[in-house]
């Protein structure tokens, strides 16, 4: 993505498809042109969290807004209601935006005792003003819910003449209590944040060369140690899965690309030893590309972002001599800007010993190899990439029930093309990211316990631009993407499915100015979501937009009974 056309939108508007059947009608791309200033609120077709019929407590953690709040975050205390003191079967946080005027799209992020509980980002408004609503379920952070904790949030705004637009936040969490058919989940027993200070964001914008590294201490007896790590990049790194060669940006100067390849990765360090890498899905922000295509339906991730897990079980034995150790959070080799880091460890503890000992026997964590090729002439050229990653760590753990050796490893295929076209007026890219990651666990006796984190990720893009100044252009796009995510478990094998989506988008639209006036903004869209939701159920919503608005809405809810569990 060039950028000068990031900055052309910004100044001016502060604003693939996987393998199996079409997600609903294409989108119509508008046949003349249409100036839509006024759209439907944000809505996505992902499940919201079920919630238990139990007593119930909701607290108001947060109202605020921010306007001029870059270096200024919410800071506030999050105390548990008396009247619902837990256990809980399950905690919920909802979020809920207003902002009206013109604004950026905006990174948001909220800390629970310093740990991570929340990335998203924000739509941008309308001059009548939108309202935005999301859930999360954050009972796997109920260890440090029990006492009262720091609760940060950090959006960081500008607000003046031109970008108007304040973003008014509230957050509301609801506890859930027990019975007997709601019990409390089996979790984590302690919650590690990746953050040096619990009343300061915990994540860090680090370029190339830099690492968010932060100092942990876990239980002695953690027997089970994984990692969500959050990535986003920024600039010219918001739009990383369509950047060109360094070289080939460096030669044409005037045409504002973005340098640094399309390859992207991220890796998990222990004390300076490689733990695990994970592979980013290419978000695109609310206003990426060109603004009106997510008007009123969001990019896949922009908006509920999820973070991405890593097992680190095989260094437990390193990690439970009572010491600090370093967790290093390193962004993708060759980064030409900034990527904004952050995350939380979850450690499971053996209450039958005073210390889990043990090491990692097996650190097989090499540098990617990615493969570029490019052909082509000048502003005219195509390029690929290609890699085939594969990543592995093992060691042993000595517990209660005596020595079991654990093991992490990822594997994943990488393919990239990104055209340029008509003196780079005209860019098209593919990209196509398949894998899984994979945790196994054995002991003396019985086969080895088994979970297989699944993954596709795909997205193409054509965009066209035709510039003669900041107050004379048009732009036109079209956007495929999608993501499949599963996760099954098993002994052995991972034949049971216990998590499955397939979020799929198809949205085509543009923008323009002439002499500066407005003469061009208008889109279309369609979102389909399957899956299981978070109680198993299965579920198949599918949205189409036209103009901004929603026009049809199909939702299929039922029992599974085996579909997608397979």
């Amino acid at each position: 993505m060039r950028r000068s056309w990031i900055a052309l939108l910004a100044a001016a508007t502060g604003l693939g498809l996987l393998a199996g059947p079409a997600a609903a009608d294409e989108p119509v791309p508008p046949s003349a042109d249409r100036v839509v200033t006024d759209y439907q609120d944000p809505v996505q077709a992902l499940p919201p969290v079920s919630r238990p019929p139990t007593r119930s407590c909701a607290v108001t953690a947060m109202r605020h807004t921010f306007a001029n709040s870059y270096g200024r975050p919410y800071v506030g205390t999050l105390t548990p209601p008396p009247d619902c003191p837990g256990p809980w079967s399950k905690v919920v946080l909802d979020w809920t935006g207003r902002s009206r005027g013109r604004q950026y799209d905006r990174l948001a992020g909220l800390w629970i005792g310093g740990a991570e509980v929340l990335r998203t980002s924000t739509p941008e408004p309308d001059p009548s003003g939108i309202t935005w609503h999301f859930d999360r379920d954050i009972t796997p952070f109920a260890p440090l819910l029990r006492e009262p904790q720091p609760l940060v949030v950090d959006l960081g705004n500008i607000v003046n003449d031109t970008y108007t637009g304040a973003y008014d936040i509230e957050v509301t969490i609801t506890y859930y209590g027990v019975d007997e058919r709601h019990p409390a989940p089996s979790q984590a027993d302690v919650v590690v944040p990746l953050s040096a200070d619990p009343r300061q964001p915990g994540w860090r914008a680090v370029t190339a060369g830099q690492t968010h590294a932060t100092q942990v201490v876990v239980p002695a007896n953690t027997a089970r140690l994984t990692a969500d790590v959050y990535a986003r990049g920024g600039g010219c790194e918001e739009f990383w899965w369509s950047n060109v060669p360094t070289e080939l940006a460096r030669a044409h100067p005037d045409a504002g690309l973005c340098g640094g390849g399309t390859y992207r990765e991220v890796t998990v360090r222990v004390d300076g030893r490689p733990a695990g890498v994970v592979a980013p899905y290419p978000v695109i922000y609310t206003g990426g590309v060109a603004p009106m295509l997510w008007r009123p339906i969001s990019a896949v991730d922009a908006i509920v972002t999820l973070p991405y897990r890593v097992d680190l079980t095989p260094f437990v034995g390193l990690m439970t001599d009572g010491r600090p150790h370093t967790v290093e959070l390193v962004p993708p080799v060759g980064i030409v800007d900034a990527w904004t880091l952050g995350g939380t460890l979850f450690a499971t503890t053996d209450p039958a010993v005073r210390r889990v000992t043990g090491e990692p026997r097996v650190v097989d964590v090499p540098d990617a190899a990615p493969v570029t090729r490019s052909t082509g002439d000048g502003l005219d050229v195509r390029v690929t990439t290609h890699a085939e990653r594969r990543w592995r760590t093992e060691g042993v753990v000595r517990t209660s029930a005596g020595e079991v050796t654990v093991s992490a490893s990822g594997e994943w295929t990488f393919d990239n093309t990104t055209e340029l076209r008509d003196a780079a007026r005209k860019q098209t890219t593919r990209h196509r990211v398949s894998g899984a990651a994979e945790e196994r666990e054995r002991g003396r006796q019985g086969p080895p316990s088994v979970r297989r984190d699944g993954f596709e990720h795909a997205l193409d893009v054509e965009s066209t631009t035709h510039q003669t100044d900041a107050n004379n252009y048009r732009i036109d796009g079209r956007v495929q993407l999608g993501r499949v995510m599963r996760t099954s478990v098993g002994r052995e094998r991972p034949t049971r499915t216990v998590a499955f989506s397939d979020d799929r988008m198809t949205t085509a639209g543009g923008f323009g100015r002439t002499d500066g006036a407005l003469t061009y903004a208008d889109g279309s869209s369609t979102q389909r979501w399957r899956g299981l939701d978070d109680a198993g159920r299965c579920r198949d919503h599918t949205l189409g937009t036209r103009h901004g608005w929603v026009v049809s809405e199909i939702l299929r809810t039922a029992d599974c009974q085996g579909r997608w569990r397979e």
